[in-house]
């Protein structure tokens, strides 16, 4: 493969929240794409734009890839790259556990806590209609918010009361610092593609840029603080990142 001209484009959200990416599902592939060495470019989207309404996705060499699960089996199958060398079979079926906890249990707590609660709402979320004419802003606004609670009602997480989504959000919180322990990465001494998924929904938990009560259990849980620092300072050394001081 030529290094210097690559065939694979990354489409990608942009920085915000106090994160590198908006979107914790980015920073997965584009963590998973370092990881396997391969080069690539970057543009900018919004999910109204993507193929399927979501972000990430990938084109390579004018096949388009979306999702982030599928855009890593691409990875792996074309370029015969393994995400996961070294793990046996249980290893791989554990990682797959701690994926979907994460990526269909947490992250949804996560965006409840970013998308309802007003405070945060007004000064995350709510800015995406900054680009609609001034006048059309707070309609789309309630229009964005009201679809969000329909989906959080719809994956069930959104029936809940703020504090029973708390509490199911820290009980994985807890899970994921008890599985990684004392060791550098979740599955031992070597990093693997479930890293860039742990790593990308705790960093956009861990942002100082909302208040909520899982930031709050993050913070409670060392080993993950110093787990997330560790990868954003390997994989986004030129972001500014506040809880790199609150590291012990």
């Amino acid at each position: 493969m030529d290094m210097t001209t690559p065939s694979i484009t990354l489409y990608a959200t942009r920085p915000g929240f106090g994160m590198p990416e908006t979107s914790p599902f980015v920073i997965k592939t584009e963590v998973q794409l370092q990881m396997s060495g391969l080069a690539y470019a970057r543009e900018s989207t919004i999910p109204p734009l993507a193929p399927k309404g979501k972000v990430p996705y990938l084109v390579d060499d004018g096949e388009v890839v979306c999702d982030s699960t599928f855009i890593r089996a691409h990875l792996e199958r074309k370029y015969g790259v393994d995400l996961d060398e070294g793990l046996n079979e249980s290893q791989r079926a554990q990682s797959w556990a701690i994926e979907r906890m994460l990526e269909d249990h947490l992250y949804f707590a996560m965006v409840w806590f970013r998308w309802i609660v007003p405070e945060n709402f007004a000064k995350g979320p709510a800015q995406f209609a900054n680009s609609a004419p001034e006048e059309q802003r707070e309609a789309l606004r309630r229009e964005m918010q009201a679809r969000r609670d329909g989906d959080l009602r719809g994956h069930g997480i959104g029936r809940h009361s703020a504090g029973e989504i708390g509490a199911l959000g820290v009980r994985s919180i807890d899970a994921l610092a008890a599985l990684l322990g004392d060791k550098p990465y979740l599955m031992g001494e070597r990093l693997t593609a479930v890293d860039a998924t742990a790593f990308g929904v705790l960093a956009s938990i861990l942002t100082p840029f909302f208040d909520t009560p899982l930031r709050d259990a993050v913070l409670g849980r060392p080993n993950l603080v110093v787990y997330v620092n560790k990868l954003m300072r390997r994989y986004y050394p030129g972001h500014e990142w506040e809880p790199l001081a609150e590291a012990v």
